[in-house]
């Protein structure tokens, strides 16, 4: 894998993490990386981007979400496909914080995340390594492998370097928040800081279409038109987003 190009700003406290992630070591920097309380945070003038920002499968609201989110009724599991006798392989070509893949592979889905933005895949990483032990999560994140690599320029390899069936290619291209919480404001300022705004979706989504052998699922905000490309053969409705599904062809179980 090669890292993307180093944001400005951003530091590593961590010398061997900052060469292997190829980006600066230090602490004088607008981001952070760092070892806080056992876990790799992201951190910012917490005026500005709020508490430090870690992937976290024990707590909070992925766990919450887990519990109590609705199982396989929720609509990012019915858009990927996630049925009677039907378990998928899926793709999150655009992993984030890794929480809707979580929630797939919590329903039982196999899911590749690949991440291009290395300080990202770095909090992934730790994420996934801190939950590795815990007695229940353990046996969700078994399900679940990180790719470090730009899906847009490099999915064919990926998928190719990782020998991962596709049947379903997840994308939730970055969009505007129009959250009103402050904290949630801070977190995502923290978050496009490094990810900025995914200009590139129509090559992604164009990448997606053809290494994809099932469906494409793309999150999109409710009232916001489709990516630049093919038309969506079917849409599935929220209260605030959608799910644009492009589909090639039926999952069977």
């Amino acid at each position: 894998m090669s890292p993307d190009e180093a944001s400005p700003g951003l530091a590593v406290a961590d010398a061997a993490l900052a060469e292997r992630l190829g980006l600066p070591q230090g602490e004088r920097a607008t981001l952070v990386l760092r070892r806080e309380a056992g876990r790799l945070v992201l951190a910012g003038d917490p005026r500005v981007y709020g508490k430090p920002l870690a992937v976290d499968f024990l707590a909070g609201k992925v766990a919450h979400r887990r519990q109590f989110g609705g199982g396989r009724g929720q609509l990012v599991a019915k858009a990927c496909g996630l049925g009677k006798g039907v378990t998928p392989h899926i793709v999150d070509a655009t992993a984030g914080l890794g929480r809707d893949a979580f929630v797939l592979a919590s329903l039982g889905a196999s899911v590749l995340l690949v991440e291009r933005v290395a300080a990202i895949a770095a909090l992934l990483e730790d994420g996934l390594a801190r939950a590795a032990g815990d007695p229940e999560v353990g046996e969700i994140v078994a399900r679940m492998r990180l790719a470090w690599a730009d899906a847009g320029r490099e999915l064919a390899a990926t998928l190719a370097a990782t020998d991962f069936p596709p049947q379903v290619i997840h994308l939730d291209p970055m969009f505007p928040h129009r959250d009103k919480s402050a904290l949630v404001k801070k977190e995502m300022r923290l978050f496009r800081e490094l990810a900025g705004d995914d200009a590139d979706a129509p090559r992604l989504l164009e990448a997606a279409l053809e290494m994809a052998t099932h469906r494409v699922v793309v999150k999109r905000p409710r009232k916001a038109p489709p990516i630049a490309g093919p038309a969506p053969q079917h849409m599935l409705e929220g209260k605030t987003s959608r799910y644009d599904l492009y589909v090639h062809r039926a999952l069977k179980p």
